[in-house]
């Protein structure tokens, strides 16, 4: 691929401010587009579904935008009557004017939440969204089912001692489950710890879930990982890490890579608004529009950074108004809306790689369930808050709703699959306790190709200890 260069500057700055500018630069991205352009096919439909004067924004824009590489020149134009002047700055002219004039702390308005259907699973008038097929709608309310009973029972399998930690993701499977149905398999996702739903999706079997959290010799990581902590290598889903925001940075440099090989993916990452107040949410969002990485930034609003409160985050309008003073173009979505999270991922990552563009999307959600097995949330909320979510704005029962208005589910449908799901579960479970834990020595493997003298010390002297104290270490695990 060729190199984007910047262009030679011999003159200094000062002697560039007293130039004129020349001939006019390249329209943006928001300039309408030609005839040929907006009749392309792979871009229509994501024309026809945002509409209005941001439909001239789909197109197909250089791996490597020549727009990034311009000479910054400051223009001195002709008066006006005002005595104003404009000035050609990065990111376009700005106009002088002679009044003092503060930009307000928050708009009169707030950002409109995207939604398709109601509490009542109806589609709301006159609304534009993506088309799902009877097969895709009714797999991700099986899914979005599957996902709900998984939490339910490895939740009480902690509770019983069986495992050591959960996290659910109560509330929120709508964004688990229809933003992994619009993604593809190559695209690179980066999760937090509460999108199982997004494994789920991509393949990932309930014995593979038992596995991790029971921590066995079949586990992919080796015991070596909390529970929930989930990787898979093959379905392109990177290891879940406890600690905060970490994986954002790590997504866009994961896109910018696929940008550079011209890959026809995107990297998706998700957070919660707790992670948007770590320093690495805002280096990996401007790093993003800087670099133009196709990467989707999906936050999940949910109203709680364990118990900190929205309010004692931050005082912006929520999270999607960050995204434009990054440079990102962004949208505010109903994340218990199961349709308007599939149609708004989709044209996301229509844009993101045709476009090579970040994308930022923020889901409105509330988490129905406690932070973790470790958490009591009622010491900080009301729990007659927390039921109200759990049923009035339950995202399983409002796409049930839907799919059932359409003649694709029935009583008997759902008794079916849930009666499945809780079976195949428990069977799960069982088995995972039974396969024995992975060995001593897998603590000290996978990270050197040879050991050096310090981890083999490590190792002789924690087999030295057990031995010693065999009563303070787990008997099922092979020395």
């Amino acid at each position: 691929m060729a190199l984007c260069r910047r262009k030679p500057c011999a003159a200094s700055q000062f002697e560039l401010l007293r130039r004129s500018r020349g001939p006019a630069p390249a329209p943006l991205i928001g300039a309408p587009m030609s005839a040929a352009a907006a009749a392309a096919p792979s871009s229509s439909w994501l024309a026809r579904l945002i509409g209005g004067p941001r439909a001239g924004w789909v197109g197909r824009t250089p791996r490597c935008s020549p727009r990034r590489f311009e000479s910054t020149v400051a223009e001195k134009l002709p008066r006006f009557a005002s005595g104003n002047l404009t000035m050609d700055f990065p990111g376009g002219k700005v106009a002088f004017t002679p009044k003092m004039s503060f930009i307000s702390e928050s708009p009169e308005e707030r950002a409109h939440c995207y939604r398709v259907l109601d509490e009542d699973g109806q589609p709301l008038v006159h609304g534009s969204f993506v088309q799902v097929s009877e097969q895709v709608a009714v797999r991700m309310y099986s899914e979005m089912v599957t996902l709900q009973t998984m939490d339910n029972i490895f939740y009480e399998a902690q509770r019983q001692g069986r495992i050591s930690f959960y996290v659910t993701s109560i509330g929120e499977e709508a964004i688990n489950i229809a933003s992994a149905a619009a993604l593809t398999f190559d695209d690179l996702v980066f999760p937090q710890y509460r999108e199982p739903g997004v494994l789920l999706w991509r393949g990932f079997t309930l014995q593979e879930f038992a596995n991790q959290c029971f921590g066995n010799r079949d586990d992919y990581g080796k015991g070596r990982q909390m529970p929930v902590h989930y990787g898979s290598n093959k379905l392109n889903y990177f290891t879940v890490s406890s600690t905060i925001a970490t994986q954002i940075p790590h997504a866009v440099g994961a896109a910018y890579s696929l940008k550079m090989d011209e890959k026809d993916a995107c990297a998706v990452t998700y957070f919660g608004d707790g992670g948007t107040s770590e320093g690495d949410f805002h280096a990996a969002i401007n790093f993003a529009a800087v670099r133009e990485a196709p990467v989707i930034f999906i936050c999940r609003n949910n109203g709680w950074a364990i118990s900190t409160p929205t309010a004692d985050q931050f005082r912006s309008d929520g999270i999607v108004v960050r995204g434009p003073a990054y440079g990102v173009r962004s949208i505010r979505v109903d994340g218990n809306d199961a349709l308007a999270m599939y149609s708004s991922v989709r044209a996301a990552r229509e844009m993101a790689i045709g476009e090579q563009r970040p994308i930022l999307i923020e889901a409105l959600t509330y988490r129905a369930g406690h932070h973790s097995t470790s958490d009591d949330s009622t010491k900080y909320r009301p729990a007659n808050e927390i039921e109200w979510w759990r049923t009035a704005r339950d995202p399983v029962s409002r796409l049930r709703k839907w799919i059932e208005s359409n003649g694709w589910w029935s009583d008997e449908a759902e008794s079916e699959l849930r009666s499945n799901v809780r079976k195949q579960l428990l069977h799960a479970i069982q088995v995972a306790e039974r396969v024995e834990k992975p060995p001593v020595s897998d603590l000290f493997t996978d990270v050197y190709d040879l050991p050096p003298s310090n981890l083999r010390e490590q190792e002789m002297l924690l087999r030295e200890t057990i031995k010693r104290y065999p009563q303070d270490y787990p008997g099922e695990v092979p020395v």
